[in-house]
């Protein structure tokens, strides 16, 4: 079989050595060819970095797309989610070094507890367990802050822990109880039935108010609240809020509230749809939902 190569080119013979080297040495058949072994692999290497320009062009073209804000394993999802392309994150992280390209390093923000007066409190039913087997299982919600100028817009937004979708936000210019409400509100009208349904929470002033521990359990839902000054126990919901900072908020030089509002109203609708997620088998929480459907 091999005799019948012996009048091709030599990038024939290349490519032959190249695909029998599993089943026989290369030194046998770069004799039986009449080629050098130096020549052989001279041939592999110009292969191999031919495949990793491409590679890094379209590395780059998603670093550049996303504005510098993703690393490498977000990269390498987008790498597939983008491009259908399969690619190892060692080699997506050996290429970004060769090419000098890294993640925007996350601004790290003090949080201080503010001093509030709890009304209703309630008992901790997530116990950091981040996970639901369905959707509306467990719902985590908080309220976030950014400043403009001399004024400060308030977000507050329901996360579903099943795969990470904001069911539901709602804006104000207003820390209120308003804010949560009209949260909640937006979110039992998309889901009708959520008997059973855990929500968690801090011990925000709008949480251990009478309004939100009147409304949950009208629809069949259960309070569960974070200890006192224990960020980590509502950890999932305080990761979406960094995400959105970082990627949608900080690397911009925002002036207007209705530049925030919209940056944020698309940064939710492409972290729903667009955005894959290692904990989600690198698919969409939108995705990751209608798999489960179908």
């Amino acid at each position: 079989m091999v005799r019948n190569y012996e009048e091709g080119g030599v990038q024939i013979k290349y490519q032959l050595i190249n695909e029998l080297r599993d089943r026989y040495s290369v030194q046998a058949l770069c004799k039986e060819l009449g080629i050098s072994r130096s020549g052989f692999y001279a041939y592999l290497k110009r292969k191999n970095n031919k495949k990793d320009e491409t590679a890094k062009q379209l590395i780059l073209s998603l670093y550049k797309k996303y504005d510098g804000i993703y690393g490498y394993r977000q990269i390498q999802m987008h790498l597939y989610q983008d491009h259908q392309v399969l690619m190892n994150h060692k080699k997506v992280l050996r290429l970004m070094q060769e090419m000098g390209i890294r993640s925007r390093i996350r601004r790290k923000r003090r949080h201080m507890a503010e001093s509030t007066v709890s009304y209703r409190v309630a008992e901790n039913r997530l116990q950091r367990y981040f996970h639901a087997n369905q959707p509306n299982q467990k719902w985590v919600t908080d309220v976030t802050q950014y400043r403009v100028g001399d004024k400060w817009l308030y977000l507050s937004a329901v996360k579903d822990l099943f795969n990470n979708e904001i069911v539901a936000y709602h804006t104000s210019l207003r820390n209120d109880n308003d804010l949560v409400i009209q949260t909640f509100l937006k979110a039992f009208e998309k889901h009708k039935d959520v008997t059973g349904l855990i929500v968690h929470s801090d011990q925000g002033f709008q949480y251990t108010s009478y309004a939100y521990h009147d409304m949950l359990p009208k629809v069949g839902a259960q309070i569960s609240m974070s200890r006192r000054g224990n960020c980590h126990d509502n950890a999932s919901m305080e990761s979406f809020f960094s995400h959105l900072k970082t990627e949608a908020l900080y690397p911009y030089d925002i002036r207007t509230m209705e530049e925030v509002q919209r940056r944020i109203e698309e940064f939710i609708h492409f972290y729903n749809n667009d955005r894959p997620q290692r904990k989600l088998n690198k698919l969409t929480p939108v995705q990751y939902r209608r798999q489960l459907a179908a």
